[in-house]
């Protein structure tokens, strides 16, 4: 398909900068039905959830945590080149993890910088730009012996997605705001968004419903936010990103499949690591490894039975996969209504639930 097929007009003023307070407050549109004919929407709130799902439904979670992977800092001196006599400025966004010490990066200023010069972050952290690959990321060797974490800790800032940090800066309330109830496994470079919503609350009240909820690990990397530049959706390569379910996990969800539930995948990421993990009959079965899944109209969904998802950006992966979801011509629908409505977009914005079953 043609990408520009998957393009629409978004106000500015629709993009949030900050999450809703609390997190529950945020509106959620609901999209049932595939076809144009038979789709409903309705206006709702995250709060309403309880009531839009049955009794032996699960939410399926991504227990990632972000780390704070964005870092700033200055090459290091080259004695055969004089402009370099104060080091240029280098910004690095950690994408990937290879190993203990080194990390693929996407590296701002990147002419400045050769194979094997080093970058001084600042605050004793320093890495080699060890190799530049294909797509002109870098990798990136720290240096010492402390758990690049640690190092992160005390450098390094929250990646916020380059449509907040282009329209104000990272703050101390987004070390909190863009990390989940359920982040524990540290990882990402990106929030699974769409469980910024959730609260100890909401959870209890799903669970008073009868709704269950598992985690699975996913680490959402900066590629994310790459935009497609292709013509033709055929042509884009799609970002890696490593995931986890265990054994139990994948036993636990085939049960509620198996009982007439309906999994629900809160959030594209933990979507994409389940349809990675789907058989061709539909179970589950344990995961450990890379996904580059690139979910477009067409595909046949195996895993899952719905989505809560944010809204996405236009001409994105994340959008052509839920027209996949829900068709084309219904989320073209749906999110015309939700910036006429005054929906709040992206990663800090409102929720959508997509219930292609009705």
């Amino acid at each position: 398909m043609r990408v520009d097929a998957f393009d629409f007009d978004l106000p500015n003023a629709r993009i949030a900068l900050r999450p809703a307070r609390p997190r529950d407050a945020a509106r959620m549109l609901l999209v049932e039905g595939e076809a144009m004919s038979g789709a409903k929407m309705s206006d709702r709130g995250v709060r309403d959830l309880p009531s839009l799902l049955r009794a032996g439904d699960c939410l399926v979670f991504n227990d990632t945590r972000v780390i704070p992977a964005q870092l700033e800092g200055r090459r290091g001196v080259r004695k055969d080149d004089a402009q370099s006599a104060s080091g240029a400025k280098i910004g690095a966004t950690l994408h990937k993890r290879l190993d203990l010490r080194r990390w693929q990066a996407f590296v701002r200023n990147a002419k400045r910088l050769r194979v094997g010069e080093s970058v001084d972050f600042g605050a004793g952290v320093a890495a080699v730009a060890e190799e530049r690959l294909a797509d002109g990321s870098f990798v990136l060797a720290f240096a010492g012996d402390e758990p690049v974490e640690v190092l992160l800790e005390r450098a390094g800032t929250m990646p916020l997605p380059p449509y907040i940090a282009g329209k104000r800066p990272t703050d101390a309330d987004d070390r909190s705001d863009y990390q989940t109830m359920f982040a524990r496994e540290d990882g990402a470079v990106a929030a699974p968004t769409a469980a910024l919503h959730f609260t100890p609350g909401l959870l209890a009240a799903l669970a008073a419903a009868g709704v269950t909820s598992e985690t699975l690990t996913l680490h959402v990397g900066a590629g994310t936010f790459l935009p497609v530049k292709a013509d033709y959706t055929d042509d884009h390569v799609m970002h890696a990103e490593w995931g986890r379910i265990d054994a139990g996990a994948a036993a636990r969800l085939n049960a509620v499949r198996a009982a007439g539930g309906r999994i629900i995948a809160v959030g594209t990421t933990s979507l994409r690591l389940l349809e990675s993990a789907a058989q061709p009959d539909g179970t589950i079965a344990p995961f450990a490894g890379d996904t580059s899944i690139f979910i477009t109209p067409g595909y046949r969904f195996r895993a899952i039975d719905g989505l809560m998802t944010n809204f996405h950006l236009p001409k994105s992966t994340l959008f052509m996969l839920v027209s996949a979801l829900m068709g084309l011509d219904v989320m073209q629908a749906a999110y015309a209504h939700a910036i006429d409505a005054g929906y709040r977009f992206y990663s800090y914005g409102d929720s959508s639930l997509l219930l292609p079953g009705g």
